[in-house]
Order: structure tokens, then C-alpha cells, then sequence
């Protein structure tokens, strides 16, 4: 799937807003504020459930790379999410 194309449509799910669980968020880390190198997907199936986690590594920037925003992208679609949520910005990974 073409990059692009799977970012509007990651994108037009976090603008839903919140319509229950089960819940995935998206969390993105990188070494400085215009790279990210890591991409945290979690899982929440109901309120109060401990979150499945998965990371995924890019040597280039994550935000571009088709196969991780796909796969993203498939992993939502997969979970059958209600509600997906993206925290704003890079977060810093520790040096």
C-alpha cells in the first residue's frame, strides 16, 4: 500500500476521536524532534486492561516508511479498534 495512502487513513481513524474499546495508540520516538526512528503501537482491549505493546524500528524516518505505516495500518484494521489515538509530537528516546 502506498505510504500516503496509509497515513490518511491512519489519520482519518484518530480523527473519529474516542467511540470506546477496544483502543490502539500510536506513540512516536526519535534521537531529535524531526526524525523518528520508533513507532510504539498498543493494543487496550477493554477500560482498566493492562496494554499490549509493539515497537517498530526504521533506520530512515518511521513517518515514511510504507512497510511499518502498512503494517499500522493493518494491525488496526485486524483489532477491529474502536477508538485510535495518536500522541501529539516526537517523543525524545534517551541518548
Amino acid at each position: 500500500m502506498n505510504v500516503d495512502k496509509a497515513k490518511k487513513r491512519i489519520a482519518k481513524q484518530v480523527k473519529k476521536g474516542f467511540h470506546g474499546y477496544p483502543l490502539v495508540s500510536l506513540e512516536y520516538f526519535g534521537k531529535t524532534p524531526d526524525s523518528v526512528s520508533e513507532v510504539v503501537i498498543s493494543y487496550t482491549e477493554e477500560e482498566g486492561a493492562e496494554s499490549q505493546k509493539q515497537t517498530f524500528v526504521s533506520g530512515s524516518d518511521a513517518r515514511e516508511d510504507e512497510t511499518i505505516q502498512s503494517t499500522l495500518l493493518k494491525i488496526i484494521e485486524r483489532a477491529d479498534a474502536k477508538t485510535v489515538t495518536e500522541i501529539d509530537g516526537i517523543s525524545t528516546l534517551p541518548s
